[in-house]
């Protein structure tokens, strides 16, 4: 015959005794508070004393590293995301995500941005419209994000995959335009050649012309960056291509279509699902554009395999 007051004194003992082995097993808690950061200063990189082996040797020395620090974002008061960030063109930022996310179906639907810091980090502050603002307390997201992934945080799968907007008109460009791109990557991206550690988005003109280009830990916070750097200049998103330093993944595809980019071009591998939604939006997506090489997965009437 069972004994209920056994049995419950053995399930407390048991759960007693995970408790402890919890407690046992935890890992000590890091408290690592950032720096105070200035928002009329802000620094990209930091330097760092390392220790380093080349020609069989160990050397003292000095190193940069990439900065990556928490960015809020706040719509009329109300925050919406925190991502992981390089602390730079932090208002190009705050206005490429708004863009990019459908946030904000234009430039002139923001009406302000004010940028400030805490010992915690940097919140962007915008000011938008009261159309702007009712769409995105509709969609109740609130995102958590990481410099390596541009989905972190959404509230459903069917969020995921979002309606995008159909492409346009088809940019022509040349399989030289490509490569005038690539050779000129280097130069614009500052940061990289002191660090090696951020990605770049690249604005080129149909013939290959490296017109703008933002840099960032996060390959897709770097592309917010350079859409919002296009649209406070008033430029086109149809007018020439993107080109990105990394792999090609679903949210690059995704944040292009969204403002109207027809051409999405990386200099490394795409993924499947970036395929199949580049497709669906019409855009034109080109992998591994390095040098005289280059990999055409959709829109191939776009680029003169000839030339």
């Amino acid at each position: 015959m069972s004994n209920p007051l056994g049995e419950r004194d053995h399930r407390q003992s048991a759960r007693e005794l995970r408790d402890e082995d919890a407690q046992a097993i935890a890992a000590p808690v890091c408290n690592v508070a950032p720096a105070a950061i200035d928002p009329q200063a802000l620094t990209p990189h930091a330097t760092f004393a390392v220790r380093r082996f080349r020609r069989g040797t160990w050397q003292q020395a000095s190193d940069e590293l990439a900065e990556e620090v928490p960015v809020a974002l706040e719509f009329n008061g109300i925050s919406h995301v925190v991502m992981l960030a390089t602390p730079a063109d932090i208002e190009d930022f705050a206005l490429g995500f708004a863009l990019s996310e459908g946030i904000l179906n234009g430039r002139r639907e923001c009406y302000g941005i004010d940028v400030t810091a805490t010992p915690l980090g940097i919140t962007a502050h915008l000011e938008v419209s009261s159309r702007a603002f009712a769409g995105l307390k509709e969609r109740r997201r609130n995102l958590t994000g990481r410099t390596g992934c541009g989905l972190c945080g959404t509230e459903s799968l069917d969020q995921v995959l979002r309606p995008l907007p159909a492409a346009g008109q088809t940019l022509r460009v040349s399989h030289a335009a490509l490569a005038a791109a690539y050779a000129g990557l280097a130069q614009h991206q500052p940061l990289n050649g002191v660090t090696g550690a951020v990605h770049g988005a690249a604005w080129c003109s149909p013939q290959g012309e490296v017109l703008c280009l933002r840099e960032d830990v996060g390959r897709h916070n770097a592309l917010d960056k350079l859409i919002g750097a296009l649209a406070r200049d008033g430029q086109a998103f149809d007018s020439g291509f993107l080109l990105m330093t990394s792999r090609a993944s679903v949210e690059i595809v995704q944040k292009a279509a969204q403002v109207g980019i027809p051409m999405v071009a990386a200099v490394s591998a795409a993924t499947a699902l970036a395929v199949r939604t580049a497709q669906a939006a019409g855009v034109a997506l080109v992998g591994f554009v390095r040098g005289e090489q280059c990999v055409i997965y959709t829109g191939g009437a776009a680029l003169d395999a000839g030339v």
